[in-house]
């Protein structure tokens, strides 16, 4: 009897402290719960990325891209198909998008 191969659903996390994301499959909501987020998922391949600059208050996404610069210049960078950064912070977007490209990750500007 062959069994149907498995169906996985694609991993999607979003880190935006305002914005629904109905796509998502996980988002967090500050940059402590986006390192968590990412933590749990270190060992996995997350489809999508989707990074917002500003997470409210004094609070911003640049915790969670240091820890995947970080990552990155351990050799041990997470398995991203894609990042993407929307932000209405065109500086810090622009910010991210830089400082993950560097670290050869697939980064683009989105609108969300």
């Amino acid at each position: 009897m062959n069994e149907a191969p498995a169906v996985t659903t694609p991993v999607v996390l979003g880190i935006d402290d305002l914005r629904p994301l109905p796509w998502a499959t996980r988002i967090a909501r500050t940059s402590r719960e986006g390192v968590r987020l990412l933590e749990e998922h270190r060992d996995s391949f997350i489809d999508e990325l989707w990074l917002d600059h500003d997470l409210g208050g004094e609070d911003t996404v640049m915790p969670v891209v240091t820890l995947l610069e970080e990552a990155a210049f351990h050799g041990r960078p997470f398995r991203i198909g894609a990042v993407f950064v929307h932000s209405a912070n065109p500086i810090g977007a622009e910010t991210v998008v830089r400082s993950l490209t560097r670290w050869s990750y697939r980064v683009q500007r989105a609108t969300a």
